[in-house]
């Protein structure tokens, strides 16, 4: 295994095994990788290449296209090449309007029969799931001042190894440091070794998020139907245009009539022919 990791750091990829690896991760999650990604690249794909004990690029892609590859390799390669920034209360105003303008609204007006109404949020791409326990927090401080409000929020990525570190819900101190002081200490838990500065989501919060895998390539998202609230933020921008307007389709039908989509601030539906309205920035309502 040695003599592989010292190959493995002497080997460069090429041009053409970047074009046929950056096709294949475009071809399986829609990640679209540019060029100027391929230093990038090669490093995370270097840590798959010397777990497997394979030495050359041109090696690890024809083993990513065989059968076994293709069973095998297909979920933690999308592992390493996925970016999973995010943090509590990220983009705050979006947490802000959720509070103040959608929250109100739906509880006054909500599809159906008010009488036991579970509303239902999702965090599409999730990663580590800072945004669906944040999302959690707010409604459950929502629901202290509006009793008889329930919900339900689903939380979705296509990393399973994220998907596996978001479901414990375990965090560091610097990543909690942002969170309200009267909120850690109503929903964190310190872990009871004082050697470790690591907090915990209470369980209360836990069993109201339910983690699963999503990947927005395929047509149809095994995920809950008239949905209220979709977060789908900071995702679609690793998508080129003709992905990001199947995406962003297949996401408004999950949402009920009058539903709200969230996206990233770098991030635009303008032109696109999709059935949803901006009401404020970034903030769209499904007409």
């Amino acid at each position: 295994m040695e003599n592989v990791s010292l190959n493995i750091h002497k080997e460069e990829m090429t041009k053409d095994e970047f074009a046929k690896l950056s096709n294949s991760i475009f071809n399986i999650c829609g990640i679209n990788l540019p060029e100027v990604k391929k230093i990038l690249i090669e490093g995370r794909i270097r840590k798959r290449m010397i777990h497997l004990g394979i030495d050359t690029f041109s090696a690890y892609i024809n083993y990513l296209y065989s059968i076994k590859g293709a069973e095998e390799e297909v979920i933690p390669l999308i592992d390493v090449i996925t970016t999973n920034k995010t943090d509590f209360f990220r983009e705050n105003q979006h947490f802000e309007y959720l509070t103040n303008s959608v929250l109100p609204e739906i509880i006054q007006n909500p599809e159906g029969d008010k009488k036991n109404k579970v509303f239902q949020f999702w965090s599409a791409g999730c990663s580590t799931g800072e945004e669906p326990y944040t999302m959690s927090i707010v409604l459950s401080e929502f629901q202290l001042k509006n009793p008889g409000f329930q919900f339900e929020i689903y939380a979705s990525d296509i990393s399973t190894d994220v998907l596996n570190k978001a479901s414990i819900g375990i965090f560091e101190l610097d990543k909690i440091e942002v969170i309200p002081e009267q909120m850690k200490k109503k929903y964190l838990l310190r872990s009871k070794d004082p050697d470790k500065k690591t907090f915990r989501i209470v369980p209360e919060l836990r069993n109201k998020v339910h983690f699963s895998r999503v990947n927005f390539m395929e047509d149809n998202y095994d995920i809950q139907d008239n949905l209220n609230v979709i977060f789908c933020r900071n995702v679609i921008i690793y998508f080129d245009r003709q992905t990001q307007e199947k995406v962003l389709k297949n996401l408004s039908r999950k949402l009920i009539k009058g539903g709200y989509l969230f996206i990233g601030h770098s991030e635009t539906i303008m032109g696109m022919n999709i059935p949803l309205v901006r009401v404020a920035s970034t903030i769209y309502q499904k007409v």
